[in-house]
């Protein structure tokens, strides 16, 4: 088990949740059931699977659910751009929430190999 507050990942997966709800609170009412929903889902799928990968008994375990973390950064970043296409969010939102968004993908990364190299 890992603890998974001890994570720069994490941290950072957590702050990226905080400023995605910040910014969707000024979407159109008429997409809180739409992208809105979707947005908040997919930066909430983040940390949260950061942390149950970390309650799991093996790395493999651990490292499935990483995976899983990983995908829903790379959902969060379409339906960002999803959102600056449509013109819901400024270009510079876009590219502050996007921008942290690839910083959580890489320290994912960085964490899925180092559990290899731990493992081979």
């Amino acid at each position: 088990m890992h603890n998974y507050k001890s994570l720069i990942v994490w941290q950072n997966a957590m702050e990226l949740v905080k400023e995605v709800y910040l910014t969707t609170k000024t979407f159109p009412k008429e997409e809180i059931y739409g992208l809105v929903q979707q947005i908040r889902r997919s930066a909430i799928s983040i940390p949260s699977n950061i942390t149950e990968g970390c309650g799991r008994k093996s790395d493999k375990d651990f490292d499935n659910f990483l995976s899983i973390a990983h995908a829903s950064s790379f959902e969060l970043e379409t339906q960002l751009m999803i959102a600056e296409s449509l013109s819901l969010i400024k270009n510079e939102e876009s590219q502050l929430l996007l921008s942290k968004t690839s910083l959580v993908q890489k320290k994912l990364f960085k964490l899925k190999e180092s559990l290899k190299l731990k493992n081979n």
